[in-house]
Formats: structure tokens, sequence, C-alpha cells
């Protein structure tokens, strides 16, 4: 992919009637995600100010389908692991984006990945099963520490490392698997993403492909986003979400997003909140980079040469305007 004139749109992951889910994103005390009352149906139109996009046909004897760049893969290297008899830290492959880490207790545990003032706190297992996260913070010295629950709340540093981050590219991180982002070579949502693409000429026509797949093909689970309020450790499966088609906005985002990483096209997954006047509604959505310019458009244009949000919600399911505007409602909180 062409790293010079790149653009940035936003495809915001699911606000809807019912609510959204409640997740232990970032740290421990943030506000679950929640919802307001949302209704109505809003047109979509592809576009924007610098110009319109429409994706080749198969019958175009021009197409030529678009080509993903090689899969941008993550694992947990035990050989090349630190630590100690209880904690297992990978740091070689800082530059790709990713840390692993694999531990045992008797109690809970959680690791944290720390650059300055930026603290992600994250559950891990207990029974050394791997986990990877993304390093979001940027090139730097980064602190990354296992910390072990003494009593309800409190927690103590069981094994703590440094390390210095020089990424490959600032994309990395965002175009890789995760435990928020959980996807491999052979997932399923993967295998659709390919099928999507092979009719698609470029990134932007795999981009909308996918956003207008995710938009038809997944519904809205109020009783997943009750039960996930009292459940803070929850994580997405994007094939499930696809299986059933049913999801929160949790299980969108992480879905749009594997798909889109498995084609080569860096999506972040964002926390954050969207406002309507005095109301606030704890959110996720993506935000993509792409080459090309034009987009699906819901209640304003996308501009070039800078981030522009859409918010798919209003394709899917249908919501009040007010919570999108003009996309200065949103505030990005953390990133995955």
């Amino acid at each position: 992919m062409r790293r010079n004139s790149i653009f940035a749109i936003v495809l915001a992951g699911l606000l809807f009637l019912g609510g959204c889910s409640g997740v232990e994103a970032g740290n421990p005390d943030d506000a679950p995600l929640q919802s307001a009352g949302m209704h109505g149906n809003n047109s979509i139109s592809k576009g924007s100010e610098s110009g319109t996009k429409t994706p080749s046909s198969e019958t175009d004897t021009a197409f030529t389908p678009y080509e993903a760049p090689e899969f941008a893969d993550s694992s947990f290297h035990g050989d090349l692991a630190e630590g100690d008899q209880n904690v297992q830290i990978d740091l070689s492959a800082l530059n790709q984006g990713y840390v692993a880490v694999s531990a045992k207790a008797d109690t809970r545990l959680k690791f944290q990945v720390i650059k300055g003032e930026v603290t992600y706190n994250y559950n891990i297992a207990s029974d050394g099963t791997p986990s990877i996260f993304p390093i979001q913070s940027g090139d730097g010295r980064y602190t990354f520490r296992v910390m072990k629950q003494v009593r309800e709340g409190k927690y103590t540093c069981y094994y703590t490392t440094e390390g210095d981050v020089v990424l490959d590219d600032e994309f990395q991180p965002f175009l890789r698997p995760s435990d928020y982002v959980n996807y491999s070579k052979d997932s399923d949502c993967v295998k659709k993403a390919a099928q999507l693409a092979e009719k698609e000429e470029d990134a932007l026509g795999v981009v909308t492909a996918v956003f207008q797949y995710v938009c038809d093909s997944i519904g809205y689970d109020k009783e997943k986003a009750a039960m996930v309020q009292t459940n803070k450790s929850y994580l997405p499966d994007p094939d499930e979400i696809m299986e059933l088609g049913e999801g929160i906005c949790f299980d969108y985002a992480a879905l749009t997003a594997a798909m889109l990483r498995s084609q080569g096209i860096p999506t972040k997954m964002v926390f954050g909140d969207v406002s309507s006047g005095d109301t606030y509604v704890y959110h996720a959505w993506n935000m993509i980079y792409i080459e090309e310019t034009g987009w699906i458009t819901v209640e304003y244009s996308v501009k070039a040469d800078e981030w522009n949000r859409l918010d798919l919600t209003f394709s899917a399911g249908g919501a009040d305007g007010a919570f999108v505007g003009d996309g200065g409602n949103y505030t990005d909180s953390k990133y995955y």
C-alpha cells in the first residue's frame, strides 16, 4: 500500500436502539458503553467534496481486482520471551506493533502497556494462555507490567520490564490481530473479506464492500447489550458475530477491523464518547486509512487530507442524527 497521499476516514461502530455494551476498554474504571434511544431511517450517499468513487463491475473489461498485501499476523514467541516462572513477556515484535504476554497465578491478572502518561490496562488469563495487545502510542520507551490482584479492586506488581519501540511504520499496530481484534488467516471473516475484495479494484472499494456487508448482515443484540453491562471482561469473536448475525457496538467495530486489516487496510478500533446536548454515550467505532478519497456519507461530506467521521449506525439500524452531526461531538479515548 502506498504511504504518500494517504487519506483518513472514520467508520464508526454501532449506536443502536437498546444500547451499546459495557466493556473494560483501557482503564478498568472506564464507564460502560451505553445508549440513548435511537430511531429513524437515514439515507446514504457515495462521494465527497473531492469527488466520487464507483467500484468497477465484474464485467468491466478494464477491471483489475484488488490485491491484498501479505497477511500480517501476530503471535506469542515463548522462546524469545523474558520473565520468570510465572510471567513471560515477548518483546520480539515491538517493531511490528504488538506485545505478547503469558502468565500464571491463583488470582486475577491485568497487563499494563505504559508510555509516558498513557496507560492501557487489560485483563489477561491466569492459566498461561497467551494474549496479544497493540503498541498504539507510537515510538518511544514503554513499560510493560503484569499486575496481580491481592484483593477486590487492588493489584500489586507481579512482573515488569521495559522496551524501546521503533515501529516499522505507524500502521503496524492496526494491521494485525490482537485480543481485541481477534482473527487468523483461516477465520471465516477473513475469507469473507477476501471474497468481497475480489470484486473490487482498490482499497476504497474494499472498505465500501465491507461497510455494506456489515450493515446488511449484522443486527443489534439488545439482550447481549444488557448482559455485557455486567461483564466488563467481554471480548468479541468476529467469526461468531458473523455467524450469529447480531452484535453490539464493540462487535461491529471488531468485525469491521478484522475484515479490513486482513486485506491490508490499516484500521483502528476506537473507544470514546459521542455527545448530543447533555447526553453522552460511551461508544466504539473504527478509523480507517485508505489512499483514495470518497466514501459512503451520512449527514455530511467527507473531506480529503483529514480525519472524518462516519457512523455505521445510520446504515445498519438508523439513529438520531444529532449523535453524528459534523463529527465534532466525537471524543476519542482509547485505540486498539
